[in-house]
């Protein structure tokens, strides 16, 4: 990928180094940072920006007090790991990879101030109501650009200009490689970015997804789902997304469990269903295992090396899928083992309901609602499909959603017998590691009748 390249022009700037980090901070006029609009994004941060109760502030700080709004706020931070000092106070950035580079910390205020721009821009505030995220300003900043061209090329004299439109002043700070030219020092600069994040973002603590999906363990999941799966996880925080990305964590430790490594560690298997917290913490340790991952070109993010983890994660970007079918199918199921499944008080029917349930993970329409613990020793039985091959990798050992639709009844019927027992609690269904060793030897029962 080519870098994006800027040049910011401060007002007053000053230059601090210490170790590997340059810090370069000053006021920078609103106008200087359309170029940053333009060029730098939201993927180094953290978190993703979304408006609110925040960003109302800083609008409003803007309108009313742009003579002192460098004073009331943070600002923004930029990181480059290339730059060039010029003159006039100017310093030309290159981001060479947007994943850690670009703006790590200053998000709202970006929002806010691009905001503002194109409010300025088209002269009206109606555009503030179609922007709810990043993703939503992005658009709109390129659809009006030419508009925001106009603005910016505005002169006191003109018609039109109004000074607080983009000369109020913004706090911007930089951090660059104090040594562009060392290797040791760009190694040890990139290593530090996230670490920088991760303490300039804690007046909202990061969760512990966030920072897993920063530093790249969640690069195979994400690829290995479906399309319109993985587009709606909530990948890093207020990044919109339906599907909660413990969710999928939690269910790779099925597969994950066969792995027969010192560095696989054990999970009891109620914990996908009452420790989803749990589960994420020791998947973001084994991914930082040098065994399962390594650095990518000295950056602070990892790539998974391992074959047998590679392998589950294949397997586990499956799960969802039939996590959702299981959901579908098993009332019916019930209800071929003489019972009636809409009679369970914690059952609704989609004919009581306003609007059509749907499944979690894949939107499909279903018949009922009911809380997921009654299914999840069920989903966790998949785990009997699987194989370990001679390689060490995971497999299926036939399809699933075959399997499935020839052996969910029978599995059921045994299944009942937790159901009955826990009143169809589905905490005490999905917190009890019994449910969990029953529905796995009912999963192998099938099998083994299957092949007499």
């Amino acid at each position: 990928m080519n870098p994006q390249t800027i040049v910011v022009r401060f007002d007053q700037v000053a230059e601090q180094s210490a170790g590997p980090v340059l810090r370069i901070t000053g006021f920078v006029k609103a106008r200087e940072l359309i170029q940053l609009l333009d060029a730098a994004d939201l993927d180094a941060n953290p978190r993703s920006a979304k408006s609110g109760p925040v960003t109302e502030d800083i609008l409003e700080s803007i309108g009313d007090t742009p003579e002192i709004f460098m004073f009331k706020t943070k600002g923004i931070l930029i990181g480059a790991s290339f730059y060039e000092k010029l003159q006039r106070n100017r310093y030309r950035l290159s981001f060479e990879n947007p994943k850690i580079e670009g703006i790590l910390d200053g998000g709202h205020n970006t929002l806010a101030i691009g905001t503002h721009i194109l409010m300025s821009a088209l002269n009206s505030n109606s555009i503030k109501r179609q922007i709810r995220r990043w993703p939503d300003f992005k658009e709109a900043w390129e659809e009006y650009r030419d508009e925001v061209e106009a603005l910016r090329k505005l002169k006191p004299e003109d018609d039109g200009y109004t000074e607080n439109a983009l000369d109020f002043l913004v706090p911007v700070e930089i951090l660059v490689p104090s040594d562009p030219e060392d290797e040791d020092v760009l190694e040890a600069f990139n290593s530090s970015l996230l670490a920088i994040c991760s303490a300039r973002n804690n007046n909202v603590q990061l969760t512990l997804e966030t920072k897993a999906n920063k530093k790249g363990f969640y690069e195979d999941l994400r690829n290995a789902l479906p399309t319109e799966i993985s587009n709606r996880v909530e990948w890093k925080t207020n990044d919109g997304g339906e599907i909660k990305a413990r969710d999928i964590i939690a269910l790779s430790w099925i597969p994950m469990s066969l792995l027969d490594h010192d560095f696989v560690p054990e999970i009891p298997p109620q914990n996908i269903y009452r420790n989803k917290g749990e589960c994420a913490k020791l998947f973001d340790e084994l991914m930082s295992d040098d065994d399962v991952s390594e650095a990518t070109g000295g950056e602070y993010t990892r790539q998974v090396h391992n074959q047998s983890v590679r392998s589950a994660l294949l397997i586990a970007a499956q799960i969802p899928a039939l996590y959702d079918k299981i959901y579908k199918d098993f009332p019916a199921a019930y209800n071929e083992n003489n019972g009636r499944f809409g009679k369970i008080s914690i059952v609704k029917m989609a004919d009581e309901m306003r609007s059509v349930p749907t499944s979690y993970f894949t939107r499909q329409p279903v018949n009922y609602r009911y809380p997921d613990g009654l299914i999840m020793p069920i989903v966790y039985g998949l785990k009997a499909l699987m194989k370990v091959d001679e390689d060490g990798t995971v497999s299926w050992s036939q399809d699933p959603y075959d399997f499935l639709d020839n052996h969910l009844a029978a599995i059921v019927k045994k299944y009942k017998v937790i159901l009955d027992a826990y009143g169809f609690d589905p905490q005490k269904v999905g917190k009890s590691e019994g449910s969990y060793e029953l529905v796995v030897d009912a999963f192998r029962t099938e099998l083994m009748l299957q092949t007499a």
